[in-house]
């Protein structure tokens, strides 16, 4: 069996290859090109089988068999309060949705240092620790597809300075260890309990592909004891840190209203002037989620935490026809009334926000040239358009929201889907 190790930093891929038994099989190295937005001469050369999984967001490994991925992994050093933890979420959904099991390295906890505010004494010295609700929304997503979807600690100074951040030893790099080989530069230490885990899970992966064949090996992950631990594992975390409080308590779900479908189908019919225009799709979910993001039209965090949402609150299948709820997105002071029975929105996002993010991502589109007009070196990348369109075209954050929400509000417009 040959295996490939596609990768968006090379030592992040020496990383994995090394502290793995990918080490010692047939393995390649070749870089990872994220979208045809970001990198238009030379995404349309990745291959079919990696396109389906690069559709919403790119992670920074794939690991492939035999021209089949068989993980995928993210790796961050921010700091996981709020949102932040969820920022990478929907590379981590577009893996598992595919069967592809996905790794995320991840510190339970960062050293930031904020400056004293209206006249304060002093600047405060904290550890900014994981939002527990990442936890969560990675086991409802195994619960849906069986397949693993793992969270690693990158190593840090935490648990034994928890108490005393200023005394950590690796104090210069917010408490972070990483590797002091500079082939791993901005790696984890390989040497840490979390890594050495996830070396041995990964390890445990390419056994069951090599023996029992890629969709099969991959099918059978979680039955694994391995696997099951950590999955037990992921569960604790969640319910420890925790400590009681209800999903709805924790961000991003903080941000989310629950309202009575019929409300979204009134607002957005007012917005376009036309009474029955809403199909079946929306009509036919008695309950909707509204994500209220009460800031200008914008990218991270919002796409990830979407998509995560979509798992916490609505998801009950395959795909995105299973939901037992609709999954909206409002940008802007977005409340429910509940006496009026109505949506009342304001704020400064506007629909054209959207339609002009949408269109200076179609000047990447070669669609509308005449052939003799097309570079030599555009025409593969032309003939990829000819049949996926635009879609990778398409910047991160608006791939991701036409892709999750059922519908988008605005003050002053509204886009949805029908089918």
């Amino acid at each position: 069996m040959k295996y490939r190790v596609w990768y968006s930093t090379e030592s992040l891929a020496d990383f994995i290859i090394d502290h793995t038994s990918l080490k010692d099989r047939e393995t390649t190295k070749r870089p990872l090109f994220e979208s045809d937005a970001s990198k238009p001469r030379h995404f349309h050369s990745m291959p079919e089988h990696l396109k389906k999984i690069l559709y919403l967001d790119s992670p920074d490994l794939i690991v492939e068999c035999d021209n089949e991925p068989i993980f995928s992994l993210e790796i961050s050093s921010e700091a996981g309060t709020g949102h932040n933890a969820f920022q990478r979420f929907a590379r981590l959904a577009a893996s598992v949705e595919n069967q592809v099991p996905a790794f995320y390295i991840y510190p339970e906890a960062v050293i930031i240092k904020r400056r004293a505010r209206n006249g304060g004494s002093s600047d405060s010295i904290k550890w900014d620790r994981i939002n527990p609700l990442i936890f969560k929304a990675l086991t409802e997503v195994m619960s849906v597809y069986d397949i693993p979807a793992l969270l690693y600690f990158f190593p840090s100074d935490y648990a034994e300075f928890g108490d005393s951040p200023e005394a950590a030893p690796n104090y210069g790099s917010r408490g972070l260890r990483y590797s002091s080989n500079y082939r791993y530069a901005a790696c984890p230490k390989a040497e840490d309990a979390q890594m050495a885990d996830m070396f041995g899970t990964i390890n445990e992966l390419i056994s069951s592909i090599e023996d029992h064949g890629i969709h099969d090996g991959r099918s059978k992950l979680m039955r694994k004891v391995v696997f099951r631990r950590k999955r037990s594992s992921m569960e604790a975390e969640f319910n420890g840190r925790a400590c009681g409080r209800p999903l709805t308590a924790m961000s991003p779900l903080t941000s989310v209203v629950e309202v009575p479908t019929p409300v979204v189908i009134d607002y957005v019919e007012k917005c376009v002037g036309t009474k029955n225009l809403v199909g079946e799709l929306l009509r036919g979910r008695p309950t909707t989620y509204i994500y209220r993001v009460n800031a200008k039209f914008r990218g991270d965090p919002y796409p990830g935490a979407l998509s995560a949402i979509d798992y916490l609150l609505c998801r009950e299948g395959l795909t995105l026809e299973d939901r037992k709820a609709n999954l909206v997105m409002a940008w802007g002071n977005c409340d429910y009334d509940e006496g009026l029975g109505k949506l009342v929105m304001d704020g400064d996002a506007s629909i054209d926000d959207f339609s002009s993010a949408v269109s200076a991502c179609e000047k990447k589109n070669l669609l509308t040239k005449p052939y003799g007009e097309l570079a030599a070196h555009e025409i593969p990348r032309y003939y990829m358009q000819v049949r996926y369109g635009s879609t990778y075209s398409k910047v991160k954050h608006i791939r991701v929201y036409s892709y999750f929400a059922d519908a988008i509000l605005f003050p002053d417009g509204a886009v949805w889907r029908d089918g």
